[in-house]
């Protein structure tokens, strides 16, 4: 008998997120991804009794530009983790998806292996969204999955920038993912994503390209020397690999294992979760209150004429902005 997705309760999407319904588990996160009111109030019920539910799972955050080989490692390595038994979720964070229109059957095609796997659940991110939206729905699934059972969650930027600092902010381990053989400038990777990564692996060390990947780590290894210890005392590491070969993504799989155990045992790993739950709540409060700024009614009314006046010369930016937020206080 199918079930009817569309009549659950929300008590029934509850229990079969706990029970690791995969597909209660999209219609809960497709709930997340609504703009719509009645479905935000469902969601809220649905966080609230998730984030409870308590699991050992590790968040790695994976980026690095189009060509470094992301989908590929991603597929292999979650491949190589659900054979370590673990259950593996995807998501994925691309806030130009707005231009793109999404990228759903991308995601699910360039990683037909994965995608087949009974241990592997992918979830790009919704299309049409701000950076902020993306991040607070990829938060609240990151809930969503581990509530489910996952205890490894892989959340892929799609190229770099912005999206970059927002899921080092939501993560345990913060993964680089390099190519031999280009600069930072061909990569557009910049030194501050350098600073964020925990480990950086060097892509695609195969063939001919060995020699090259090994003086690229050499070089990376150098320059790590150069950035001053992170706060918790661990110093990065380089490693290489070849997706397309299985060499090296054991050795990163260790790596960041030890990486957990150690910032577990010295108490940072908690302190760090911690923290990432406090930049939530001031982060969402703030894109909440820019919301309801831009809703009510007098700014729809005074801003168009603000806008005109600061454009014409005839206030400035300061003026115009504290004549509207004057017009917002109540009387």
């Amino acid at each position: 008998m199918t079930m009817n997705l569309a009549n659950l309760t929300t008590s029934e999407i509850i229990e079969g997120i706990y029970s690791n319904n995969v597909a209660i588990v999209s219609k809960a996160i497709t709930l997340i991804e609504s703009t719509k009111h009645e479905h935000r109030l469902i969601a809220n019920d649905i966080i609230a009794a998730c984030i409870s539910r308590k699991n050992d799972a590790i968040r790695i955050g994976i980026t690095g530009v189009p060509g470094a080989g992301k989908s590929t490692f991603i597929e292999k390595f979650g491949n190589l983790l659900t054979n370590l038994g673990k259950k593996v979720a995807v998501l994925t964070v691309d806030p130009s998806s707005r231009r793109t229109k999404g990228s759903i059957l991308g995601d699910k095609t360039r990683m037909q292996e994965l995608v087949k796997n009974p241990n592997a659940y992918i979830r790009p991110s919704s299309s049409g969204t701000s950076l902020g939206g993306v991040t607070r729905k990829t938060r609240e699934s990151i809930v969503i999955l581990e509530a489910a059972g996952f205890d490894s969650i892989l959340i892929e930027t799609i190229g770099v920038g912005q999206s970059e600092t927002a899921v080092h902010d939501m993560v345990d381990f913060f993964l680089l993912l390099k190519l031999a053989g280009a600069g930072d400038e061909l990569q557009g990777i910049k030194r501050g994503i350098i600073e964020m990564a925990d480990a950086i692996a060097i892509t695609k060390a195969d063939g001919d390209n060995v020699q090259r990947a090994n003086f690229a780590k050499m070089e990376f290894t150098r320059a790590l020397h150069m950035f001053p210890p992170k706060e918790n005392g661990w110093s990065p590491e380089v490693l290489t690999c070849s997706a397309i070969e299985n060499k090296g993504l054991t050795d990163i799989w260790e790596l960041i294992d030890s990486y957990c155990k150690n910032m577990k045992a010295i108490g940072y790993f908690d302190s760090n979760r911690q923290q990432q739950n406090e930049n939530w709540l001031i982060q969402y409060v703030e894109q909440e209150l820019l919301s309801e700024f831009y809703r009510h009614p007098k700014t729809k009314e005074l801003l168009p004429q603000l806008k005109k006046e600061v454009i014409n010369g005839k206030s400035s930016p300061f003026l115009a902005a504290e004549k509207l937020l004057k017009a917002l206080k109540p009387t």
